[in-house]
């Protein structure tokens, strides 16, 4: 009886669906997913492609940019060498022009000359570049002492001396150039102090300067330390032929006979317009 009186089981419902139909042949739970995957895959890959050809483009644009900041880079350095290069042949006749006016031996025209040449090389050092401005101040500066304008060749000397973008052999140069100039009149102890650093066993100019020290030396009363430096020059091989010989004529002047190893004065020059040494 009690199972007479049970609740009767009713079949489930189906789900409502909401939608368009679905296609004829395809069901709607598998087919309608996979559409929208592949619609979403190829719109990804779509943006995807067009990003990298917007970076091949942007790319492509810089990559011009550069060649040709390259290529005006190039071209300006080639024109900057090119104007260098002119203004280089032109500071160099002007230095040549110079040098033929200060070489003129022209009879009753020479100091004329001289003072020309001056003015010229005055004129390239103000404008020329560094190496044919020291060398300018240098050539005027001889030409100045050469026409007994004594202080302004100093002056031209200590310019080169102190002139950082010069060689440091030019500026030694000029100093000894400077030492000199005044051997007979100058302060002894500015010139001693003037030529302490071309002592220097390393200095190219280390002969040149003992003999201008030996010179101070004797004029200072230093009679014995001049003697030694000049003995030691005359019989030093390795020093210059003309230091060598004006070494030993200023002993012999001071009474005293060469040194051994003095060059022979009187000797005929070599080849190389040096005198060859005692034994040869």
């Amino acid at each position: 009886m009690l199972a007479s009186l049970a609740v009767p089981r009713f079949a489930r419902l189906p789900r409502p669906r909401y939608g368009p139909a679905p296609l004829p042949g395809r069901s709607r739970a598998g087919g309608s997913g996979d559409e929208l995957a592949d619609i979403f895959d190829e719109v990804d890959e779509e943006i995807r492609g067009e990003g990298r050809r917007r970076l091949v483009r942007r790319g492509a644009a810089a990559a011009a940019a550069l060649a040709m900041l390259l290529l005006v880079a190039v071209g300006g350095w080639q024109l900057w060498r090119w104007r260098q290069l002119q203004a280089s042949r032109a500071v160099a006749g002007q230095f040549l022009a110079a040098m033929q006016q200060a070489d003129a031996t022209t009879p009753g025209a020479r100091e004329a000359d001289r003072t020309a040449a001056a003015a010229s090389f005055a004129e390239i050092a103000r404008s020329a570049p560094e190496g044919y401005r020291v060398l300018a101040r240098l050539r005027e500066a001889g030409l100045r002492a050469a026409g007994g304008d004594n202080a302004a060749a100093r002056a031209l000397w200590d310019q080169v001396a102190a002139d950082a973008g010069a060689s440091a052999l030019l500026r030694d140069y000029a100093s000894l150039l400077w030492v000199e100039n005044q051997v007979d009149d100058g302060d002894p102890a500015a010139l001693q102090a003037r030529l302490a650093p071309l002592l220097a066993p390393e200095s190219a100019w280390r002969p040149l300067a003992e003999e201008a020290q030996a010179l101070v030396q004797l004029r200072s009363g230093q009679d014995q330390p001049g003697r030694a430096t000049l003995r030691r020059l005359a019989g030093d091989i390795g020093a210059p032929n003309g230091v060598r010989q004006r070494a030993t004529v200023v002993l012999q002047s001071l009474g005293e006979p060469a040194p051994p190893g003095a060059p022979r004065q009187g000797a005929p020059s070599g080849p190389d317009g040096r005198l060859p040494d005692a034994g040869e």
